[in-house]
């Protein structure tokens, strides 16, 4: 006997991967002059590409949880790697949960967790590598990748050095400069293909016809900058865009008091595991080097989305499956003098973003350039998966793009914010003497324009972008630019405005029950 559920159409299925510290340019797809990434291009081909899409945050745990709950950084409060994640926050997993998925988990989230909800002795609140609520976790691999190290030594590696030490070349290296050499472990041993290939297998184990909602957490190409052959000399040190930077680091450093406190901060050790001495130091036939490594790794990790892609048409679910590619947050690599992400130059923060819904072909292979942001993709999984709307969410559905649709009211500027309090330390706030909640700076960034505007009585900053797109030139005191200033400084008061926790001030009890709660607008 037929029933109406026989007849409601099957909810999809969905895989959401996110590649760690991937910049937005460096695709084939985005018309990048070296980059080859043909299977991140095959899943544009099905999709949509959104050029101009930007983290929300930076480092890990502030851009994850913009991405997970939704949420600006303003409202969702995580300011660093080890802030907590206020328990009253909704999240993408929460919500796919909700509607009657179970969200696995291959990789890390990096969330801490609140401390109100845990007991003080909880070993959990000892690392900021928490797993976002409402997950099942079926293969966590943290910054230590013991996981991984033991699917190694299984394998005959020798893995006594631990990580980050197993990143280090197999045949050693020089003290101070950078080498292709390859580590120990091969192209079919990276962390990546360890994560893709468990994903493979709990693949196969899914029920047909039972949809699934998966998420994928890479940490290429975060550093170390190391990778297998034939990665490693895939991309020529000499070929590449040139770096977008001044004269020197020490021009760099003069420029703003917050650069010149960043540029200090910058050691190899952290990138290159072993080496001393500081980033801006560098030679420039090592910051190529290390490039050249960078775009290895990126293809290293679109390798193995090769992999998922096939596995996923293998057992006949290509058809049904939404897939969001995305990252946390970008990489400097080599721009100004720097490595990692921070700050608020563009190459920490724009990221690339395809989405690919196979019930959704009108918009397939465009792309989008208008801007997009990393809140984004909550609210646009709710809306593929049919699930109840949250009108609260920063972010909007990016559903009318991939229906070849524009919609009229859509965001002129991408917005971020990057908050450099050092809770712990204090090192920050003795630096600039200033307290941690005045240790932070916001940006808006329009097509023409960008406004960096700081807490704590440090300078604002104004950059032209269609005269000086490597953002070298502060025009923020020049009096032929006050209109700018003033027009950009007031967009962001009233984006703030327009975006403080709107968690229940968009409800109201009346004498009918609430009121107000109903689907938010698109673009606003």
């Amino acid at each position: 006997m037929e029933t109406i559920l026989d007849h409601q159409p099957r909810r999809p299925n969905v895989l959401l991967i996110t590649c760690d510290q991937w910049r937005g340019d460096c695709l084939s797809a985005a018309g990048h002059p070296v980059v080859k990434t043909p299977n991140a291009d095959a899943l544009a081909a099905e999709g949509v590409l959104f050029r101009r899409h930007y983290g929300g945050a930076a480092p890990c745990s502030p851009a994850r949880a913009c991405l997970y709950t939704g949420l600006y950084q303003m409202n969702n409060r995580v300011c660093r790697n080890g802030t907590p994640l206020d328990a009253r926050h909704g999240n993408i997993a929460l919500s796919a949960r909700a509607a009657g998925y179970d969200p696995t988990l291959f990789g890390y989230t990096d969330v801490s967790l609140d401390p109100r909800q845990l007991a003080a002795g909880d070993p959990r609140l000892r690392s900021y590598e928490g797993m976002l609520p409402g997950f099942t976790v079926r293969q966590a691999l943290p910054e230590h990748q013991k996981q991984w190290l033991s699917w190694l030594r299984a394998q005959g590696i020798d893995t006594s050095s631990g990580s980050p030490g197993i990143h280090r070349p197999a045949e050693g290296q020089a003290e101070c400069d950078v080498t292709n050499a390859p580590p120990v472990y091969s192209k079919d041993q990276t962390p990546s293909a360890f994560l893709a290939g468990e994903f493979i297998r709990w693949l196969g184990e899914q029920e047909k016809g039972v949809p699934w909602f998966a998420h994928i957490s890479f940490i290429s190409p975060h550093p170390p900058f190391i990778v297998p052959e034939p990665y490693n000399t895939m991309y020529d040190p000499a070929e590449g865009p040139a770096f977008k930077r001044a004269a020197s680091w020490q021009a760099e450093a003069a420029s703003h008091p917050y650069l010149a406190y960043d540029l200090a901060l910058q050691k190899r050790t952290k990138f290159v595991p072993g080496m001393e001495g500081g980033v801006p130091d560098w030679s420039e036939e090592n910051f190529h080097r290390i490039r050249a490594i960078y775009y290895g790794m990126i293809s290293e990790v679109d390798a193995q989305l090769g992999r998922i892609w096939q596995a996923i048409k293998s057992a006949g679910a290509w058809d049904d499956t939404i897939i969001v590619l995305t990252s946390d947050h970008a990489e400097m690599m080599g721009d100004h003098f720097m490595l990692g992400k921070g700050g608020f130059f563009d190459a920490s923060y724009h990221i690339p973003l395809i989405v690919r819904d196979p019930r959704r072909r009108a918009a397939a292979g465009s792309s989008v350039e208008h801007f997009t942001e990393a809140v984004d993709v909550f609210p646009t999984l709710l809306d593929l998966i049919g699930a109840a709307p949250q009108r609260h969410l920063d972010g909007c559905s990016l559903t009318p793009w991939l229906d070849g649709d524009r919609p009229g009211n859509w965001r002129d500027a991408a917005h971020w914010e990057f908050d450099f309090r050092t809770i712990a330390a204090g090192e920050a706030e003795r630096h600039f003497g200033m307290e941690s909640r005045d240790s932070n700076l916001a940006v808006i960034r329009s097509a023409d324009y960008k406004y960096v505007h700081f807490g704590g009585g440090l300078p604002a900053l104004l950059f032209d972008l269609q005269k000086d797109p490597g953002e070298l030139n502060n025009v923020a005191n020049d009096p032929a630019y006050l209109p700018v200033r003033l027009e950009l400084a007031e967009k962001m008061l009233a984006w703030r405005a327009a975006h403080l926790d709107q968690s229940l001030a968009l409800a109201e009890l009346t004498d009918g029950g609430v009121a107000g709660y109903v689907a938010k607008a698109v673009g606003q």
